[in-house]
């Protein structure tokens, strides 16, 4: 059976289903730090945001033509998060208070317009800061036109979210991994954060119900695969969803016209236990609120007991596992140096 860190059990995780400043990153990340104060004073240790909470998710590119958008995608652009620059705060506001945080961001490059599906990690307390960005490996439907694709270099988990990453020279530190809406549907990627046995995963959703379509399943379809992820990873999940508020529905009638296909209200967000019991919530519809419960890390040993998704039910001789681990997007150059190897080696065969 895998083994686990024997730092504190006892942690209280919470999901923000809450509504950004649509459209705003300074006054979205003020939110989401009076947030971060307001999970402090209720004890909790791990705080999870919604789906790219910072500028806000964009609906907009599901409502247009594409050529009406223009505009719309390029402020997008400008208020999306630059991590090594716009984060300052959030970073002091989990240093002060303690809390650690996952941050869904619309994520631009350093220096660069391109922009990517992302969760920032940041660890609380003294020692705390930045711990690393998992980037959406692949956009779904109209997203493409906004974000890139990220690379398999983010997919992975982080420690010292939940305890310190060495304790007397020792790993003690519990892994904390995330992924984005419907890349919970991506197998494979959920298998990554399996061989490096996530203990607690972070679930970044946007408001799905609202959209034309989906009213009447979106929820089924997110309950499920939090409870899947749950029991397939054997780990804690905390889903948090955002909702669509009337700030977000007025910016985009006063900057793009009217539209029908996305409405008030919606998300989905919950805390749920390895053997897929909600904890708290699930929480749905235009209220704020963090979503807590109380866990007991404790509880991993006895579900592994049952099944051990890294350890004896991986069967890796019948079933072997890899990922490309490279860092195409790196210094936004890596990309063309992997495509040069690839074709000098192509050529060296040929040879």
């Amino acid at each position: 059976m895998a083994s686990q860190p024997s730092f504190p059990t006892k942690v209280k995780l919470a999901a923000a289903h809450s509504a950004p400043v649509y459209m705003s990153k300074s006054a979205t990340l003020a939110k989401a730090i009076n947030l971060i104060h307001a999970a402090a004073r209720d004890g909790v240790s791990m705080l999870v945001f919604p789906e790219t909470y910072v500028p806000g998710y964009p609906y907009f590119i599901e409502c247009y033509p594409p050529f009406k958008q223009v505009a719309a995608l390029a402020k997008y652009a400008e208020e999306s998060v630059v991590v090594d620059e716009d984060l300052d705060g959030v970073v002091e506001a989990c240093r002060t208070t303690g809390v650690s945080v996952v941050l869904g961001v619309s994520e631009r490059m350093k220096g660069g317009y391109t922009c990517f599906n992302s969760q920032v990690f940041v660890a609380g307390g003294r020692g705390g800061g930045i711990k690393g960005t998992h980037r959406k490996l692949q956009p779904t439907y109209v997203e493409r036109i906004i974000w890139a694709q990220g690379d398999g270099s983010t997919l992975k988990t982080w420690k010292g979210m939940l305890g310190p990453e060495e304790a007397d020279g020792k790993e003690k530190s519990w892994n904390v991994g995330g992924l984005a809406c419907w890349e919970h549907t991506m197998l494979l990627a959920r298998q990554a954060l399996i061989t490096q046995q996530e203990h607690v995963h972070a679930a970044a959703w946007p408001a799905l119900s609202t959209m034309a379509g989906f009213e009447e399943s979106a929820d089924s379809q997110i309950e499920a695969l939090m409870k899947c992820h749950a029991l397939t990873v054997q780990c804690f999940v905390v889903a948090a969803s955002n909702f669509v508020d009337e700030t977000c529905l007025e910016w985009m009638k006063e900057n793009l016209g009217e539209q029908g296909f996305v409405k008030r209200g919606g998300g989905w967000s919950a805390v749920i236990h390895p053997f897929c019991n909600v904890l708290a919530g699930p929480v749905t519809g235009e209220k704020e609120e963090l979503v807590a419960a109380e866990v007991d890390l404790k509880d991993l040993g006895m579900v592994k007991i049952w099944v051990d998704a890294d350890g004896h039910y991986s069967r890796p001789e019948i079933l072997p596992f890899m990922w490309d681990k490279e860092a195409y997007w790196e210094v936004g150059k890596k990309h063309e140096l992997r495509v040069s190897e690839v074709k000098r080696g192509e050529a060296a065969k040929k040879a």
